[in-house]
């Protein structure tokens, strides 16, 4: 295929430069002025790039943060790392080396000094904090919405407090109560399902069936009917659908940010299938909404999401569009499944890693419960050594292990004493906060004991337990995270009630080799279960 000389002068002048400004003026001056360049125009932009280079190292705004000269002057080690998925171990590697805050492109800010940064970004405008302007979420990082309607994830600060006000009484404790019974209801076909493997000396990827049990039970609450994943032993297409989606977010999200990318996906879509998140993302929230639609025709009495939804369609302040339901909808069948399926194989494989602490978690549930009827939502949150593996779970194996992107507002503000300016992205790297040395004794290993206020051993005493937000922080914390704790714990309670566990490899390092897009992108995890037997 014979290319254009033009076009291999503009690629490469892209690729030169274009991540290397990550300005937005600057884009719209080269693709605007590209129809037909000469040596003299390569030249002039070779030469703007190197002045642009110059600038970011030395007379930027964010010249005093620290960071290695290529990521303050360029964003491709940061573009590239977030494409592949191998951006965690870079971005803890370089707050080991640099501190607690670190300039990891011309434009983005990472800290780990959670105490300060996440009230700093994240937390309500009121107190020291007031009128100092929200720290809006950085939409470069969402895909724009199917319908054009920003779910409650990315709304604008208004409509931000209208869908709240709503959406609040769906996840409530009252509502909790009420959806008990259906929650209850497929964690009890859950442990059937596993027995049935169990009795036939089967192994069974557990980590698949935290997931068909997460999404059957997001989906039922959502739409008033489950994917029947667990009633058919396999993932629905939709649950596809949602790890394609999940696992284009960086792509997506590096080519709003640098057209580079997306001049060179149009070139290698011209080989290969570079649109297929596209078309996933567009095929899935055409049938969420048909599913959205569905509900709304039921007349029931079970009480789902959208039971609590349309209690309070009468009130102006409260009311939902149609776009908004269908908007989210998407988001909590997404954000409401893989996170808590997330959570629950990390712990488990910790678990199984460090039998001191299974031993001591299985000795407690099976103390607590005579018969598994006992369980309940109420009963596991009164366990402390069940709650401690679980939030230590969520440290060691942040579901959202990268970050919340947030634009400092205004001019700029102090962030953990930094002064940050204006327009610049901001966000707390939670695995690389929480597997620092700065933060935790033995950050690198698993100790359910530091989050036991009661018997916590003395070494850990000076833990910087409030850095560990993994549901994030303030006014736009995760709705949801009521309803992920309470599956979380009546799962992995039943589970460990009913059978013995054991890894089926246990020589290999499940965590060691995962990459990151968005989420984490998981094995499987292949376990041994045997039924516990009990003296009648």
């Amino acid at each position: 295929m014979v290319l254009d000389h033009h076009l291999f002068n503009l690629v490469g002048i892209a690729f030169s430069f274009d991540i290397l400004l990550a300005s937005d003026e600057y884009r719209l001056r080269v693709a605007s002025q590209c129809t037909d360049l000469t040596n003299a125009d390569f030249f002039s932009i070779a030469l703007y790039a190197i002045g642009a280079i110059i600038y970011n190292l030395y007379f930027h705004p964010l010249r005093h943060i620290p960071g290695p000269w290529l990521t303050s002057s360029t964003g491709i080690p940061y573009a590239l790392r977030m494409r592949s998925g191998k951006i965690l171990p870079w971005i803890q590697h370089l707050h080991a080396q640099y501190g607690d805050v670190v300039r990891v492109t011309p434009t983005e800010v990472s800290f780990i000094s959670g105490e300060t940064a996440w009230p700093d970004i994240y937390g309500f405008r009121t107190g020291k904090y007031k009128d100092t302007g929200a720290y809006l979420k950085d939409k470069a990082w969402f895909p724009t919405p199917i319908n054009g309607v920003w779910s409650i994830i990315t709304s604008t600060e208004a409509d931000h407090s209208r869908l709240r006000r709503n959406l609040s009484h769906a996840f409530s404790d009252k509502a909790l109560r009420s959806q008990e019974p259906l929650i209850m209801s497929y964690v009890d076909l859950l442990i059937h399902k596993l027995s049935q493997h169990a009795e036939k000396g089967m192994s069974v990827d557990i980590m698949r069936w935290y997931n068909y049990t997460t999404f059957d039970i997001i989906a039922d609450l959502s739409f008033g009917e489950p994917l029947y994943c667990l009633r058919d032993s396999g993932y629905h297409m939709w649950v596809n659908m949602v790890f394609m989606g999940l696992k284009g977010i960086p792509t997506i999200a590096i080519r709003n940010k640098y057209i580079l990318f997306r001049w060179l996906d149009r070139f290698r879509n011209l080989f290969t299938d570079t649109q297929a998140v596209v078309r996933a993302r567009k095929e899935f929230f055409a049938m969420a909404s048909a599913r959205v639609t569905a509900r709304l025709e039921k007349e029931t009495e079970r009480p789902d999401f959208f039971t609590f939804i349309l209690q309070n369609q009468d009130k102006e302040s409260r009311a939902l569009t149609r776009g908004e339901m269908d908007a989210n909808a998407n988001i909590f069948l997404i954000a409401g499944s893989e996170t808590t399926a997330t959570t629950l194989s990390g712990s488990t494989y910790l678990l199984l890693k460090n039998q001191a602490a299974y031993k001591r978690l299985v000795h407690e549930i099976r103390s607590a419960f005579k018969s598994s009827d006992e369980i309940s939502i109420d009963k596991v949150n009164q366990l402390p050594y069940l709650v401690a593996v679980l939030q230590e779970g969520l440290r060691y194996y942040p579901p959202v292990p990268t970050g919340f992107p947030r634009i400092v507002p205004g001019t700029g503000q102090d962030i953990s004493g930094h002064y940050i300016p204006g327009g610049t992205g901001v966000y707390i790297s939670q695995h690389a906060s929480n597997h620092s040395a700065r933060n935790f004794t033995d950050a690198d290993a698993f100790v359910p004991e530091r989050w036991l206020d009661a018997e916590r051993p003395a070494k850990y005493e000076g833990d910087n337990r409030e850095v560990v937000q993994p549901f994030s922080f303030g006014p736009r914390n995760c709705i949801g995270k009521n309803l992920a704790y309470a599956e979380m714990r009546l799962i992995m309670a039943k589970l460990l009630f009913h059978f013995d566990l054991a890894l089926v490899h246990p020589e290999r390092d499940w965590m060691e080799k995962q990459r990151v897009f968005a989420l984490w992108e998981k094995p499987s995890l292949d376990v041994r279960l045997t039924p516990v037997q009990r003296s009648i």
